[in-house]
């Protein structure tokens, strides 16, 4: 397998660096997987469309928010091209002379899921099946992003019971959402009861996956992901919790409970899940992986904003309101799969990576607008 500085063989017999093309790779963990290619030596394509839609359903974000993650690649030296997966020509064009496609353009939201599912179908299915034909057709190991959301929330949700202890951030004590076993692996019956439209495209898409790999050889994986925060993220209401509660934290904004604060999560730093682009590269042995925290990062939802609180020494304005159709209410991820074949696992806590992510908002407050100017 290369290492980081080994040069290639192009098809024209001249020496160069390895290149990986990342979709997606100008929003948050895409540009984290970005760097680290980059720190790595490799020369990295960022292939991202550039659409505001996400960052519009945000009043906290200045419009100059969106171009954040693309000015600092391009510092770096990253070739940013603005690109749309769903049109197979134009990605194939930027595939031609790729040794890796790290694949994490998405529709990530429940909500948008539900108000235009055309959308949500055409960049989560169609958009992966072009990136895993280019795959094949260059003969590039890719590793595709799925979530947690392919399990369907109905078994889990049944399953679960509350859980009182003393919380170490506060003075008092909370209540949690707890399960037996307490990790779901791979085995996990997928898709269990209520379908939205999200469910439906993240299975569909690595369904596509898996077919890749039976039928073509495709050296490809589906990495089920779990709550991601850190750097670079400008997380809503809709994606990115653990930003979102920071960054309103900070802003003096009101934050949203969508049902009881108790939902639990095994939140992942990003440059973790870098890293485990990077560890499959090395390993390239296909499959379906679980890439989550395990159960050493699992926190709840009030949890999470207890430790904010701590970090910022600020509280938080917290509004409640009815849970959300076809939310999961409880997922931590067990992670033995990828620790045996692909040697991966997370390095940071959450205490760790929630600081670091409250700094980063604090250096960089001129791209948010504040409580009292909006």
């Amino acid at each position: 397998m290369l290492l980081k500085k080994v040069l290639l063989i192009s098809r024209r017999g001249k020496k160069r660096m390895p290149k990986v093309l990342v979709t997606g790779g100008c929003g948050f963990l895409g540009s984290h997987i970005c760097e680290l290619f980059r720190k790595k030596s490799w020369e990295v394509v960022a292939f991202d469309n550039l659409t505001k839609d996400e960052f519009k359903r945000n009043d906290y974000m200045k419009p100059e928010a969106r171009n954040h993650n693309r000015k600092l690649l391009e510092g770096m030296g990253v070739r940013v091209v603005q690109g749309d997966i769903r049109n197979q020509s134009e990605l194939f064009e930027h595939c031609r002379d790729v040794d890796y496609i790290c694949h994490t353009a998405a529709q990530p939201t429940m909500t948008m899921s539900w108000e235009n599912p055309e959308l949500d179908f055409s960049i989560n299915v169609i958009g992966t099946f072009n990136c895993l034909e280019a795959a094949r057709k260059f003969n590039i190991p890719i590793v595709s992003c799925n979530s947690v959301h392919c399990y369907g929330p109905d078994k889990i949700n049944s399953e679960l019971r509350e859980f009182d202890f003393n919380c170490p951030d506060c003075d008092y004590g909370l209540s949690r959402y707890v399960k037996d076993p307490v990790s779901i692996n791979e085995e996990e019956p997928l898709l269990q009861g209520t379908v939205t439209p999200l469910h439906a495209s993240k299975m569909a898409a690595e369904n596509y996956v898996r077919c890749y790999i039976d039928t073509f050889k495709v050296k490809a994986a589906s990495f089920r992901l779990t709550g991601i925060y850190g750097p670079n993220q400008f997380g809503g209401e809709d994606h990115g919790w653990v930003a979102n509660f920071a960054i309103r934290n900070i802003l003096g904004m009101p934050l949203s409970i969508f049902g009881t604060g108790k939902q639990l999560r095994d939140v992942l730093y990003a440059s973790d899940v870098a890293n485990a682009f990077w560890c499959f590269y090395e390993k390239q042995i296909p499959g379906i992986y679980n890439i989550g925290g395990g159960e050493k990062t699992m926190i709840s939802l009030i949890e999470c904003i207890k430790l904010i609180e701590k970090i910022t020494n600020r509280k938080s304005n917290i509004i409640y309101g009815e849970g959300r159709f076809g939310d999961l209410k409880y997922y931590v991820s067990d992670i033995s799969k990828a620790k045996e074949k692909l040697g991966w696992e997370p390095k940071t806590l959450p205490e760790e990576g929630i600081r670091n992510l409250v700094e980063w908002i604090k250096r960089n407050e001129e791209l948010f607008v504040r409580q009292d100017n909006i």
